[in-house]
C-alpha cells in the first residue's frame, strides 16, 4: 500500500479503534463485551503461540546455560591449574630425585678414585670454538676450574675442559674424533689410545698387538703428566668388539663408553687429583653371572619283594 493521506488516517483510526476496545476490555473485567472475541483468538493462536515456545525455550535454556557456564568455567579452569601444578610439581620431584642420584653416583665415584671435583652443571650444548661435541658448565675460573681439566659424573670420563671464562667452561666431550686419551686395561694393565668417533663407540689402539682381549672387558683412564688433562683411573668403557690382528703391530677395540653423551647433566670437574694411582678401583663390580640351578634325578626302581595283584 502505498504512503498517501487517506492511508494515513486510516492508521490513525485503528489505532485509536484498538485503544478505546482495550479500555472497555479492561473496565469490563470477566464481563467485558469482548470476553468472547479473546477466547476466540486464544483458541485461534494458543496452538502457534505454544509451537513458537516450544521453538524458543531451547534457546532460552541455552542462554542460562551460558550465563551459568561462566561459574563452571571457572571451577573448571581452576581444578585444570591445579592438575597442571600437580603434574609439574610431580615432574619437578622427579627430576629432583634424578638428579640427586647422578649426584650421588658421581661423588660415589670421586670418593673411590679420592678425587677432589668441583661439581657443575650442563648448561649448553656446542660451543662457538667449531668444536663439533661439546657442552658449557656453569663453573668457570671464579669456581676453581682451569684448562685440561678432567670431567668426569657418576658414570665414568666425560671430557677434558677446553676454555675456561670467569662463570662458564667447555668441554670437550670424550666421542669427539678430536679426543684422545690414554687408556690402561683392567687386571692385564695393556696400554693404549682412544680416539672418539663422534657416535656410540670408542676406537682404541691397544700398543701390543697381540694383548689377550675379549668383549666384556674394562678399561681406565692411564692417566698424564701432572695429572693433566687426565688423572688416571677414571672409567671409560667396556670392549664391545676385537678386530683381527691381521698382523698389526697394535690391536684395535670397539669400545661402548660407560658415559651417555647425548644425555648429560650433573659433572664433575677434577681439581684435585689423587695422591696413588686408584687403579681399578673405580670401576663398579661387576655383576655376577647367574648360577645354573641343580638339577636332581630320582630314579625308582621296584622291590622285588612287591607282588602283583590278582
Amino acid at each position: 500500500m502505498r504512503d498517501t493521506r487517506e492511508s494515513r488516517l486510516l492508521l490513525v483510526l485503528l489505532v485509536a479503534i484498538a485503544f478505546a476496545l482495550i479500555t472497555v476490555d479492561i473496565r469490563g473485567g470477566e464481563r467485558s463485551p469482548l470476553d468472547g472475541v479473546r477466547h476466540a483468538a486464544a483458541s485461534v493462536f494458543g496452538p502457534v503461540e505454544r509451537g513458537v515456545a516450544s521453538a524458543v525455550d531451547p534457546v532460552g535454556n541455552a542462554v542460562a546455560a551460558v550465563r551459568d557456564s561462566d561459574e563452571r568455567h571457572n571451577r573448571i579452569s581452576a581444578l585444570e591449574r591445579e592438575n597442571t601444578g600437580l603434574k609439574q610439581r610431580l615432574g619437578s620431584d622427579d627430576r629432583t630425585r634424578a638428579r640427586a642420584a647422578e649426584l650421588d653416583a658421581m661423588l660415589k665415584t670421586a670418593g673411590r678414585g679420592q678425587y677432589g671435583i668441583k661439581g657443575a652443571q650442563v648448561i649448553a650444548i656446542g660451543a662457538a670454538q667449531g668444536f663439533s661435541w661439546t657442552v658449557t658448565i656453569d663453573a668457570g675460573s671464579r669456581d676453581g676450574i682451569k684448562r685440561d681439566m678432567t670431567v668426569l659424573n657418576g658414570d665414568g670420563l666425560v671430557g677434558r675442559v677446553t676454555t675456561v671464562a670467569r662463570d662458564t667452561a667447555t668441554v670437550l666431550l670424550a666421542n669427539d674424533p678430536k679426543f684422545t686419551v690414554g687408556t690402561r686395561m683392567e687386571k692385564s694393565g695393556e696400554l693404549g689410545f682412544a680416539n672418539g668417533q663422534g657416535a656410540g663407540v670408542l676406537r682404541v689402539e691397544l700398543l701390543n698387538g697381540k694383548a689377550a682381549v675379549r668383549p666384556g672387558d674394562r678399561l681406565v683412564t692411564f692417566g698424564s703428566s701432572r695429572d693433566k688433562p687426565f688423572v688416571p683411573g677414571v672409567p671409560v668403557g667396556e670392549v664391545t668388539r676385537v678386530e683381527p690382528a691381521g698382523g698389526s703391530l697394535t690391536r684395535t677395540l670397539q669400545v661402548r663408553p660407560f658415559v651417555g653423551y647425548s644425555k648429560l647433566d650433573i659433572v664433575g670437574v677434577v681439581v684435585e687429583p689423587p695422591r696413588t694411582d686408584p687403579r681399578d678401583t673405580v670401576l663398579p663390580p661387576k655383576p655376577e653371572a647367574p648360577k645354573p640351578t641343580p638339577t636332581v634325578t630320582v630314579t625308582v626302581t621296584p622291590s622285588a619283594s612287591a607282588k602283583p595283584e590278582d
